[in-house]
């Protein structure tokens, strides 16, 4: 399917540019792409100006880092208006976070006798605004503390791991509103990897439904069928519209699809792109 509304540049943990990540995009297939950078909508120009050029629809995105119930979730704005000032006065404040989140896992990764973590993070991060845990993971593998990103979270970085790091985000509420606010739509990202029981998934979409949240992903980076049929009955029994991306920051990771392609929504979902505008 040539649609992919989740993926991410240099402006925040990808490793393409936002027009390289068109670029991709279009050579995979892709007639429909959303750039969803973490907290950050500063790539949408290049990214406009490139899909111009490659003849590929860009729907403006992002996607917002949400604090619920003592977990962290990621809430993707799809069709949203990059100048809305209320929106921006959120990932203003979200951004501003950041570094010192990292300080403090520097601290504790330093007491695991892992020292340079703040330093060397910062080095690898195109945009020092946006430095995220996926950063860390870069130092560890590169300073051979570990031999791959998805052991540095499952070691040290995940929740709830040795040197974690609770940050307090954005409320639900506030976040959907200021989708909603900036015209977008919001969208649960990749559901089926916060590893919920039954009963606290459950939780979390009536409160997403309850601010005014319209969809979920059915279709996040490698999911598999067996998790697309479980999300599209999910979004059904909730009447959410589906989403699907392929949650691209660079080749070869460990979470990621191939940009700008995923598969098929099974048939009882009602695609938000049927409610985008071009």
């Amino acid at each position: 399917m040539s649609i992919d509304l989740h993926c991410h540049s240099t402006v925040s943990d990808g490793a393409l540019t936002p027009a390289e990540v068109v670029l991709r995009a279009s050579a995979n297939g892709c007639r429909l792409l959303a750039l969803t950078d973490h907290d950050h909508t500063g790539g949408l120009a290049a990214a406009h100006a490139q899909a111009k050029q490659s003849g590929i629809t860009l729907i403006n995105g992002v996607e917002i880092s949400v604090s619920w119930r003592g977990r962290t979730i990621h809430i993707v704005g799809l069709n949203i208006s990059p100048e809305d000032e209320v929106l921006q006065t959120l990932l203003g404040r979200l951004r501003s976070g950041r570094l010192q989140r990292l300080q403090a896992i520097a601290d504790k990764l330093a007491k695991k006798g892992i020292s340079d973590a703040y330093e060397g993070t910062l080095a690898l991060a195109t945009n020092i605004d946006m430095v995220t845990r996926t950063h860390i993971a870069d130092f560890l593998v590169r300073s051979g503390h570990v031999n791959k990103k998805a052991d540095a979270f499952r070691k040290y970085l995940g929740d709830g791991k040795s040197c974690s790091v609770k940050h307090q985000w954005a409320e639900l509420a506030e976040v959907v509103t200021a989708i909603r606010h900036a015209g977008g739509i919001a969208v649960i990202a990749h559901p089926m990897r916060y590893e919920l029981s039954a009963t606290a998934r459950r939780n979390l979409f009536s409160d997403f439904k309850a601010c005014g949240g319209e969809a979920i992903e059915v279709h996040s980076g490698r999911s598999n069928l067996n998790d697309r049929l479980n999300y599209a009955l999910l979004a059904q029994q909730f009447d959410f519209l589906a989403s699907c991306g392929s949650d691209f920051h660079r080749d070869g990771d460990f979470g990621g699809g191939l940009l700008g392609c995923c598969p098929e929504l099974p048939p009882i979902c009602k695609p938000v792109w049927d409610h985008l505008a071009d």
